[in-house]
């Protein structure tokens, strides 16, 4: 079962619909036990950091997805909540993230040229390094990114990058765990093969 981890700023409801789109049993989980249960785990998020680790943090669920992570888990962090896999943030403030990659979290504003706004919104092309992530995925596809900030000095566990003024680091892997700064569950048939190609890791 791939359960879709609900602490209250995830869309929960595309994610459902996309994995039942590729045919796959995919749960909400709410609690720390039910989490446990879990042969794959989504980490959903949008929203502020501080936030969003707040609450993960309530009733537990932040130690059942480090738990399982640590158990050998497939975990896929997905926007805000690949953020979250990281050691911190500087998103309004100083703040830990679950430290299951190494990397920080930080505004891309000031990095970027004059003329390019925040949030990144739309569709950019992914240069992918070779990973079961991405198979059969062809080179430049395009996939859906929403997003202020971006994880920086992660060049060790980088997969993916995106190119919007500066080079952006689009998706992440450190053995079981996994995160893709874009949203699959937006980007199309691209992204539905993103998902499928999770299930099977």
């Amino acid at each position: 079962m791939i359960g879709l981890i609900d602490y209250g700023v995830g869309n929960l409801f595309s994610l459902v619909s996309s994995f039942r789109m590729i045919g796959e049993e995919a749960e909400i989980v709410r609690t720390p036990e039910e989490v446990a249960r879990a042969d794959k785990l989504i980490l959903p998020g949008v929203g502020a950091f501080g936030d969003a680790r707040a609450k993960l943090t309530q009733h537990g669920m932040d130690e059942a997805v480090l738990l399982a992570a640590g158990h050998g888990v497939p975990l896929l962090g997905i926007c805000l909540g690949m953020q979250m896999l990281f050691e911190t943030s500087e998103e309004f403030g100083y703040h830990a993230g679950l430290g299951l990659i190494p990397g920080r979290i930080t505004a891309m504003q000031p990095r970027l040229p004059g003329d390019l706004k925040v949030p990144q919104i739309g569709w950019n092309a992914l240069e992918m390094e070779p990973h079961p992530l991405f198979e059969g995925i062809p080179a430049g596809a395009c996939v859906y990114f929403v997003h202020s900030y971006s994880a920086v000095d992660c060049d060790a566990w980088t997969i993916a990058r995106t190119e919007y003024g500066i080079p952006v680091t689009a998706a992440v892997a450190r053995d079981n765990v996994l995160g893709t700064q874009f949203h699959p569950e937006k980007s199309g048939r691209i992204g539905l093969a993103i998902l499928s190609n999770f299930c099977r890791m």
